[in-house]
């Protein structure tokens, strides 16, 4: 009884330590290539991806990054295809924060990090040409499709932008785009009788995979969590495709600290690893739905 009365005092004294001195108390397991969590500074938090996980979506995936968890779904729409670009369709894409993904977002209110995310994936997707305007036609200048891309923040616990891009990416390449042609009087009707025409399924032309690093007194960390985001000094994001061409970034935000050109480097070099582990899982989900 006394050695169990005299553990759960000290896990209450770490506890403490770890919230009137935080800095001091990540310090402590950073020195010795480690963190809170027990993992090395290098290592990535386990990751998984599922698809159709929403019944009433075209196309759905949830992704988790260690507990950051990120919903993306997509609903398919038909419409004419605008004036300047008569045989593509369009791709649009919104990232919105739960209310029960931080304690610090508040129902009804834009959150400046979704918008920001929002804005880094709509051009990533863009940037990458990971979805080809012109496959979503239907009949030029007539009718194409609109793909409503919704990512819904379900745990802010850290690294958002990779999560939230997987989840995008992963349900883009399990979306399949119905059978459809425009008859005699201009109407778009379903051709699912026809079996000459079956479902599509939409080909991402590339793969973009972000990554976040973070630096902390001369230690880079791989896949930071929340808590460790807030401490420290540098944060880079970068968003790279399977060539290991950099797409977006590395994009540097903290204020704390510089990241140096040998900083940008390691992070670069382990976007490229990272993508590589995360493609080959998203393949082997894709197989395990056909």
């Amino acid at each position: 009884m006394a050695a169990g009365v005299v553990v759960q005092n000290d896990a209450l004294q770490a506890d403490a330590f770890k919230k009137l001195y935080p800095q001091e108390f990540f310090s402590k397991f950073i020195e010795d290539g480690i963190r809170p969590d027990g993992r090395p500074v290098g290592r990535c938090r386990p990751t998984t991806i599922g698809l159709d996980v929403v019944s009433t979506a075209d196309s759905s995936a949830l992704v988790k990054i260690g507990s950051t968890t990120a919903l993306a779904g997509v609903k398919l729409e038909v419409m004419p295809p605008r004036e300047d670009s008569p045989n593509q369709g369009q791709l649009v894409v919104q990232v919105e924060m739960t209310s029960l993904a931080s304690s610090s977002h508040r129902p009804g209110r834009f959150s400046e990090e979704a918008i920001s995310i929002q804005e880094r994936i709509s051009s990533s997707l863009d940037t990458s040409s990971a979805v080809h305007l012109e496959d979503l036609c239907i009949d030029p200048g007539r009718a194409a499709w609109c793909i409503y891309l919704d990512i819904y923040i379900l745990d802010a616990a850290g690294a958002l932008l990779d999560t939230s891009l997987l989840a995008a990416v992963a349900c883009l390449a399990n979306l399949r785009l119905p059978p459809v042609l425009v008859n005699d009087q201009g109407n778009v009707v379903s051709a699912e009788a026809d079996q000459s025409r079956p479902q599509q399924k939409l080909q991402l032309h590339c793969i973009p995979i972000s990554v976040t690093c973070g630096t902390f007194n001369g230690r880079l960390l791989v896949d930071p969590t929340f808590e460790e985001e807030v401490l420290l000094q540098t944060t880079i994001s970068t968003v790279i495709d399977g060539q290991s061409r950099l797409i977006s970034g590395p994009s540097v935000s903290g204020g704390r600290g510089e990241a140096d050109l040998g900083v940008i480097c390691q992070c670069i070099e382990t976007a490229k690893y990272r993508h590589k582990e995360l493609s080959q899982l998203l393949r082997q989900q894709l197989e395990a739905t056909r």
